[in-house]
């Protein structure tokens, strides 16, 4: 069984503590693979390495840093179908979806790539007798992400292409459920030229992960995921003097008025509630109908297609593929189907 370690000063390394935790594709069931399970030490570890990692990447010219991230920008082209093939097969989005993250987030890097110019400062003279005024862009040191299942690439590749760009060392933490294409993404890094210590990746308990907003060797954290967590996690960096973003979830509610295009609505309903399984911040899980004569049109245009939409394992490529691949894990379906009782049942109440 494949394993799928740590990625800590430049090579992948796997937990001492041995425990490992099982990753599923959700299309089958089945254990894809094993996730190393870090110890409280070995998160640490990683926090140290991006720390002692920081003097010389902080000091590397603007320039150079840029052309890793030309050269990274280079390798997630020619690697794509690898990454995607790895989302599919751990997330269960269809292929397409999977490609279009990582297209999403290849767009990050190549703005990435702009650093020299994006981070001139500003130089204002005599804004008072005798007094010039200017500024200055600076790193502020180890910055930590810590990312949701349902876009393992983009949600990243939103953290840290800046970051390194900025001449900042990075400690990502993705998610247990599909963690692969983030360890792929970091042995690539390396090949593109960035030095062993700058950009590392820790699994861990929740618990241990603590240390990444708390720790005093790290200056800014980047979370998206629940907004319990994300209120959790911005109070408590916050407290310990660290710069925070903390993205909570969300989602799309359509209210579909009588003069609305039906062809139109009902097309963007149709993606916005069953593209990438709803699983998603853009999704679309509520539409309210202004008027008996809306709602009737609106539903007898979505039932047929609602009926024929394909639904099945997201391998699929070109005239195969189908429209929307499982939930993310069993325990994922399970919450969505008791929310859509209590969803129906209030409708038909209020009805």
């Amino acid at each position: 069984m494949n394993i799928v370690g740590n990625f800590i000063g430049g090579k992948i390394t796997h937990s001492a503590s041995n425990e490992t935790i099982p990753v599923y594709d959700p299309a089958t069931g089945k254990v894809v693979r094993e996730l190393t399970q870090s110890t409280a030490d070995e998160v640490a570890q990683a926090i140290e390495v991006a720390h002692n990692a920081f003097p010389a990447w902080s000091k590397t010219s603007p320039l150079r840093r840029a052309r890793v991230l030309f050269n990274f920008k280079a390798l997630m082209e020619q690697h794509r179908d690898e990454l995607a093939a790895l989302i599919v097969s751990e997330h269960g989005k269809v292929w397409s979806d999977a490609l279009g993250e990582l297209t999403r987030g290849i767009e990050v890097i190549e703005f990435a790539c702009g650093i020299p110019h994006l981070i001139k400062g500003e130089y204002s003279p005599n804004v008072g007798t005798g007094v010039d005024s200017f500024s200055l862009m600076q790193p502020v040191g180890v910055v930590a992400g810590i990312t949701p299942f349902n876009f393992p690439a983009m949600v990243p590749l939103w953290m840290f292409p800046i970051a390194l760009a900025c001449g900042n060392t990075f400690v990502l933490k993705p998610p247990a459920l599909d963690p692969s294409a983030t360890v792929r993404m970091a042995e690539l890094l390396t090949e593109a030229g960035l030095p062993d210590g700058v950009f590392n990746v820790v699994h861990s308990s929740n618990e241990d992960a603590e240390q990444l907003y708390k720790d005093p060797r790290i200056a800014a954290v980047s979370f998206v995921g629940s907004s319990g967590v994300a209120e959790h996690i911005y109070k408590t960096a916050s407290a310990h003097g660290k710069r925070v973003q903390a993205f909570g979830a969300a989602k799309n509610h359509a209210i579909v008025m009588p003069d609305a295009d039906l062809e139109a609505t009902v097309n963007a309903i149709m993606g916005g509630a069953f593209g990438s399984a709803g699983e998603r911040c853009m999704a679309l899980p509520v539409v309210v109908a202004v008027g008996d004569d809306t709602a009737d049109k609106l539903i007898a245009s979505l039932t047929p297609l609602v009926k024929a939409l394909r639904v099945g394992p997201g391998i699929n490529k070109g005239a195969e593929e189908n429209e929307m691949g499982p939930v993310v894990s069993a325990a994922h379906q399970k919450k969505c189907l008791a929310t859509s009782i209590k969803v129906s049942r209030k409708v038909r109440s209020w009805w």
